[in-house]
C-alpha cells in the first residue's frame, strides 16, 4: 500500500514538473540558439540585452562544425541556429530528410583566398595545389571565386552547383584539394592557396584586407549565401523566434558588425 502510494504521489509530482515545463513562462521567453564561435556567437551576444530588454533570455550554445547544430535543432534541442547559408541548409535537408526552414536572413560573410606557401595569384606554380571546402555548396561557391579570380573556368552552365568536374580550362593545373570547412585555416601553411569561409578565417586571424580575392557585394555567393537564423519547419513566426531576428537586423548589431570584422562580415537589410 504504501508503495502503491509513494508510485502515486511521484507520478502526480513528476505531472507537475512536466506541466511547469511545458506552460511556464520561463521556457516561451527562453531561446536556446546553436551558433559557430565567430562570428556568429559574438553576434549573438549582441543582440542579449535587446532581447532582455523584451523579457527574453537568450542562451547561446557554440558548435565547431557544420552538421551537429542542425542534427540538434531538428532533435529539439535548440530553439534555432544561426551559422549557415540557406543553399547549405537546403542541401542538409535533402540529404537528411530534415525540414528545417529559415527564419530570416541575417548576413553575408565574403570568401576570401588566401595565401598559403605561394604569395600571390600571379606567382602560383604550376600544379599548385588549392584547398577549397569539400561540401558542395560551399566548394562551387569557392570554384566560383578561383574563376572570377582568373585561376581557373568553370563550364558556363555550372553556376552554384558547380563541382570539380565542371572546370574546363585550368591553364595552371592546379589541384583542388577538398577538406573539411573547419581544417582549412590550420592546413593552409601546406597549401599554395585556401578558399575559406569567413566563420573560419576570422578566428584564425585572417582578415579580408589580406586576402589575394574577395568575393564582390554583387557575386552570386553574396547574394546567394546569406547566413540564416535556421528553426523547425512551423516554428519561423513564433514570437520569440522573430524578436531573435529583430534584434539580430536592430542598429545596434548591425553597427557592431560593421566596426568589428572589418569587412568580414557583411549585415543584409
Amino acid at each position: 500500500m504504501k508503495k502503491a502510494v509513494l508510485i502515486l504521489l511521484a507520478g502526480v509530482a513528476a505531472a507537475g514538473v512536466l506541466t511547469g515545463c511545458s506552460s511556464g513562462e520561463s521556457d516561451d521567453k527562453t531561446i536556446v540558439v546553436g551558433a559557430s564561435p565567430s562570428p556568429h556567437a559574438e553576434i549573438l551576444a549582441q543582440a542579449q540585452p535587446i532581447l532582455e530588454e523584451e523579457g527574453y533570455t537568450l542562451e547561446i550554445r557554440e558548435y565547431n562544425d557544420y552538421v551537429q547544430p542542425n542534427v540538434a535543432l531538428d532533435a529539439g534541442d535548440l530553439d534555432a541556429n544561426y551559422f549557415q547559408h540557406q543553399m547549405y541548409l537546403d542541401q542538409f535537408n535533402e540529404e537528411n530528410d530534415m525540414d528545417l526552414v529559415s527564419a530570416g536572413m541575417i548576413h553575408y560573410e565574403p570568401f576570401g583566398i588566401y595565401a598559403g606557401k605561394t604569395a600571390s595569384l600571379e606567382e602560383l606554380p604550376d600544379g599548385a595545389q588549392v584547398a577549397v571546402p569539400n561540401d558542395a555548396t560551399n566548394e562551387a561557391r569557392a570554384l566560383l571565386l578561383l574563376q572570377a579570380a582568373g585561376v581557373l573556368t568553370l563550364n558556363e552552365d555550372a553556376g552554384v552547383a558547380a563541382t570539380r568536374q565542371d572546370i574546363v580550362d585550368n591553364p595552371k593545373n592546379i589541384d583542388i584539394i577538398e577538406m573539411e570547412a573547419a581544417q582549412l585555416p590550420r592546413s593552409l601553411q601546406d597549401v599554395d592557396l585556401a578558399v575559406i569561409n569567413g566563420n573560419y578565417a576570422i578566428p584564425a586571424g585572417l582578415k579580408v584586407s589580406d586576402a589575394l580575392a574577395v568575393e564582390d557585394s554583387n557575386s552570386v555567393g553574396a547574394t546567394t549565401y546569406g547566413n540564416v537564423i535556421a528553426v523547425q519547419n512551423g516554428h519561423e513566426n513564433d514570437e520569440k523566434i522573430q524578436a531573435l531576428v529583430n534584434a539580430l537586423k536592430s542598429d545596434e548589431v548591425t553597427q557592431f558588425i560593421e566596426e568589428n570584422y572589418e569587412g568580414a562580415v557583411v549585415p543584409l537589410p
